[in-house]
């Protein structure tokens, strides 16, 4: 069986390298990428700077296909653009067709503003310039993404914004450069089995009894939002492996084990409120809301949920809910007396 195709994905901005933002593009992408069978080695976060960016594009080139987010702006430090075709070895070619679109967005942005064009007419040429051989994918706001063919690597170059990036992805998985890269996938079986009340150590242990990954299986443990998931990737070969696996986790750990699926405690919850004809209200202290924001995010809610009392103080417990301040002042706000009062 052939190797997967192998993925690079590069995420620029001094903002993520500083900690000033948090990367949304580089999950998004590893998980897309592996969806469709493609193995994302690596994600790299670089600043603005053009040498930097340079040296995280150069390993970019000897992968099947490199994803590159962000830098394609009409300011002065976004590189990404000039900084490939250097790397390529590639002019830089003004795409008419760009420049209208983007003077036409820009021309009204400036209307609207109540400012002279001329402000933008710089902004408008940079961001509508590709490296000679480029195939646009189109405009999210005023910026361009492409596909580019660069030796034997794809390489697919998109905004940073999240939005706008997992609008053109879309795109540039129809790009024919880049379905014959996906042509070559393997896509995995995932499975995730979610515990709850478990600590990370005694899944771990309990996944190490159960022999680990190997034989076609990609074994990970990982706490998250209070759960610890076990995700399986499953190869072509691992469906037995897999099974055994989740039969040995069941066993050992069946009674913290609340579901195999995607889902999360708020969506079971309510499902099985919705099941037996209930409803839903959260009196809450010290979550400060946290599980009614949880409840609320799920789509469809409304049919089972009703609202949500924040009750933090003592005496807004005693006014508002009903607590007994004796309960409250033998037992402590923080009880199980209290949450049952």
């Amino acid at each position: 069986m052939n190797p997967s195709p192998r993925a690079l994905v590069v995420v620029t901005g001094s903002e993520l390298v500083r900690g000033d933002r948090r990367d949304l593009n580089g999950p998004f992408l590893a998980r897309e990428l592996v969806s469709l069978g493609v193995d994302p080695a690596e994600i790299i976060i670089v600043g603005d700077s053009p040498q930097e960016l340079e040296a995280a594009l150069r390993p970019g080139l000897e992968a099947d296909l490199c994803v590159v987010s962000g830098g394609l702006g009409p300011t002065h430090d976004d590189r990404t653009v000039e900084t490939l075709a250097r790397v390529a070895g590639r002019e830089l070619v003004l795409d008419s067709d760009l420049d209208r679109e983007i003077e036409a967005i820009s021309r009204r942005l400036a209307e609207r503003l109540g400012r002279p064009y001329t402000d933008f007419a710089a902004g408008v040429r940079k961001q509508a310039t590709l490296p000679a051989g480029a195939t646009p994918l189109g405009l999210a706001g005023t910026a361009p993404g492409f596909v580019i063919q660069i030796t034997s690597a794809v390489v697919v170059v998109l905004p940073g914004p999240p939005p706008e990036l997992r609008r053109l992805w879309a795109a540039a998985v129809e790009n024919d450069a880049v379905r014959g890269v996906l042509a070559h996938g393997q896509p995995a079986e995932r499975r995730t089995l979610r515990f709850y009340g478990a600590s990370e150590s005694a899944v771990a242990r309990a996944l190490e009894e159960a022999g680990g990954d190997g034989d076609g299986v990609e074994a990970t443990v990982c706490a998250r939002d209070f759960e610890i998931h076990v995700d399986l990737v499953v190869g072509e070969a691992g469906g037995a492996r897999a099974d055994a696996i989740a039969v040995a986790l069941r066993g050992r750990l069946g009674e913290f084990l609340f579901t195999e699926d995607e889902r999360t405690v708020a969506e079971i919850v309510l499902e099985h409120c919705r099941e037996r004809g209930l409803t839903l209200a959260t009196a809450e202290s010290c979550t400060g809301g946290l599980v009614a924001a949880r409840l609320t995010a799920v789509p469809g809610s409304s049919d089972v949920f009703r609202g949500s009392v924040v009750a933090y103080a003592d005496d807004v417990k005693t006014r508002e809910l009903g607590v007994p301040a004796e309960v409250l002042a033998v037992h402590g706000a923080v009880s199980a007396e209290t949450a049952a009062a």
